[in-house]
């Protein structure tokens, strides 16, 4: 609820007001991405969320929105040099701060926030070739990266084998729940799986419960809303009066682009697990609040599209 009263009242706001507020909004991410390595709650072994009283806060969800917002200035400012290669790089550059801090304990919400930030900067950019010279030194800080920690290799090997390892629990649970959904799912609050079977059920699992219940027919339902919903964002940027307003329709899309193949890549074992939600359905009241806070921006874009 609190999430639609902010949508509607950032609809019917001018999104330029957010163009003179976007350096204050990254700051505020920056320092509550740091604040979270400092006094954040951990569960389940990450620490994700900043305690306010008897609630809890992601602030990885803000920055999503707030690194959309000072990328989409940044790059308005420079559009006249965006083509040459110390400005890509030095735009990238202002990524390190959120990626950083939110990649110590959530390597996969960075590589969200990365995504992002990479895709924002290409569909502004008239030239391809830079970003394949960024493309292999991404590569290479990812394998970095990741040799950095024992358990992030151990998710390639259970990704590879599954039921070679306990902790390959979770992903085999996951597609047991998709195979046994069948074409038409066994009926909406009849999954087996979800009663203490598939780990974080309501959470990074819950396609395979919608597999489940729905079946293959329900699933292909929800992925061809998603892809409605991104092809409408599509639509927003592309008629845009504005290289503010495209650029913020354009970071949305990536958002929920990004997010959703991922979510869905782990759940079928696709990729390895990343511990990602699915927009919209995934338990959360943080992602769900920003998520229709970004909703609400791109509303606000949509009412002076051409």
């Amino acid at each position: 609820m609190l999430g639609i009263v902010l949508m509607l009242f950032v609809a019917g706001m001018d999104y330029h007001i957010w163009q003179r507020l976007a350096v204050f909004g990254y700051l505020a991410a920056v320092a509550l991405s740091v604040a979270v390595m400092l006094f954040g709650r951990e569960i389940n072994g990450s620490k994700r969320w900043l305690a306010l009283g008897p609630f809890s806060f992601q602030p990885s969800e803000f920055a999503k929105v707030a690194l959309i917002l000072f990328l989409a200035d940044l790059v308005t400012k420079n559009v006249k040099t965006i083509g040459k290669m110390w400005t890509l790089c030095r735009i990238m550059f202002w990524n390190i701060p959120i990626v950083g801090p939110v990649g110590a304990s959530n390597l996969s919400t960075a590589i969200l926030i990365l995504g992002i930030g990479v895709i924002l900067i290409f569909v502004a950019s008239p030239k391809y070739a830079q970003f394949a010279l960024m493309g292999i030194a991404g590569a290479c800080f990812m394998g970095i990266f990741l040799a950095l920690e024992s358990y992030r290799l151990e998710r390639l090997a259970i990704w590879r084998n599954p039921e070679k390892y306990e902790k390959g629990y979770q992903n085999l649970q996951g597609l047991y729940a998709i195979g046994s959904g069948g074409v038409f799912g066994v009926g909406i609050g009849n999954s087996v799986q979800k009663l203490g079977f598939v780990p974080e059920a309501q959470n990074d699992m819950i396609f395979s419960i919608i597999c489940e219940e729905l079946g293959l027919a329900g699933a292909g339902i929800i992925v061809f809303l998603f892809l409605l919903l991104i092809w409408r964002f599509f639509l927003i940027a592309s008629g845009s009066r504005d290289l503010f307003g495209a650029l913020i329709a354009t970071g949305a899309m990536a958002h929920m682009m990004i997010q959703v193949i991922l979510n869905i890549a782990v759940v079928t074992n696709t990729i390895p697990n990343t511990g990602i939600t699915l927009p919209f359905i995934s338990y959360g009241g943080t992602s769900v609040m920003f998520l229709l806070i970004e909703m609400g921006l791109v509303l606000s874009v949509s009412q002076v599209v051409d």
